[in-house]
């Protein structure tokens, strides 16, 4: 299969004058290294500093779009990707600064027609620390799907695709006909946190692989751009209540079932700690009832049309025992 090599980078944007000042220009100089058709799509979401002005009149040659009120980020980036064109979209923060070469490595993958996605490797400013690799597939005995554990193998091997439990939201180069298939990114879990998981879970279960590539480099500042708009309480709350939504969304029979009940467990236990924070949460996740339920006949309507019937469950020790088969070294990040 030929190799997919047209691109659209979609940047989802809220008071980020700055950042964009400081790394639309690695946008554009990685995507003329890579020698490709594309178009660069900054979607702002009802800014209040100067980010319109300044995109009109430094980078005229940006797909500018403006949210009328401030919606968060799936919806602000699912509007960039359904206005996208090009064979693949690189969902991109806009605090994330690419390397010339980014993109040379990660064109290969799409040469096979069931790729989902890949992303790179995402390091501190100062190429230091290392923030974001692959994601571990794990699944604990209560049912949670665990998603934070970065690995890498050490050799990596020259060959072999790396598989990842899901694509970073802030660096994900996906195919552009799957993202829009599933609908972007789920509104459900505005304004943020945990979009990204989901939207890789779908993908794999329906059959759509993620990978993740060592030579692809980024660089992030930490969490700048919700740490510096949110407080911590409302940081963790929402959170946690897109993680009941999560698995509330793709647990399957037995695995369902232990979890609630672990659920149940935690409403005792944070009673006792008097940790309130996570009964705001589980409400908050009782409110959007209507669209998980909504949420759900859409992916159940999608496993019709693709055949697909595989758990989470048995993807995530599949990969894990593919993995395994390598010297996995797990990062403390």
């Amino acid at each position: 299969m030929e190799e997919k090599r047209s691109v659209s980078v979609v940047i989802p944007n809220y008071n980020g004058r700055y950042l964009l000042e400081e790394n639309l220009p690695s946008v554009f100089e990685a995507l003329t290294v890579a020698e490709v058709s594309f178009e660069v799509i900054v979607v702002d979401d009802a800014s209040t500093d100067e980010s319109v002005a300044f995109l009109e009149t430094t980078f005229p040659q940006v797909v500018l779009l403006q949210n009328e009120r401030n919606r968060g980020f799936s919806p602000t980036i699912n509007r960039g990707i359904m206005a996208a064109t090009k064979d693949l979209v690189l969902a991109l923060n806009s605090d994330v600064k690419l390397t010339p070469n980014y993109f040379l490595p990660l064109f290969k993958y799409f040469t096979k027609k069931d790729t989902f996605g890949v992303m790179g490797r995402i390091l501190d400013l100062d190429g230091e620390k290392v923030q974001d690799v692959a994601k571990y597939p794990q699944q604990k005995p209560t049912g949670k799907i665990k998603s934070t554990i970065d690995f890498v193998l050490d050799p990596m091997p020259k060959n072999y695709w790396l598989p990842s439990l899901y694509l970073s939201g802030a660096n994900a180069l996906v195919d552009r006909e799957k993202i829009q298939e599933l609908g972007g990114f789920d509104e459900i879990y505005a304004p943020f946190y945990v979009e990204d998981v989901d939207l890789s879970v779908r993908a794999w279960r329906l059959g759509w692989p993620c990978y993740y590539e060592h030579e692809a480099v980024c660089h992030h500042p930490e969490s700048v751009t919700i740490a510096n708009y949110h407080k911590k309480r409302k940081i963790y709350v929402i959170s946690a209540r897109n993680k009941l939504i999560m698995h509330a969304l793709h647990l399957q029979g037995v695995s369902k079932v232990i979890w609630n009940l672990k659920v149940f467990v935690d409403f005792m236990i944070y009673w006792l700690a008097l940790n309130f924070r996570f009964y705001e949460a589980f409400f908050l996740f009782l409110r959007r009832f209507k669209q998980l339920q909504q949420s759900k006949k859409r992916m159940k309507q999608l496993l019709k049309k693709y055949n697909r019937k595989e758990s989470i469950n048995t993807i995530i020790e599949r990969m894990r025992q593919e993995i395994e088969a390598y010297n996995v070294v797990k990062l403390d990040i």
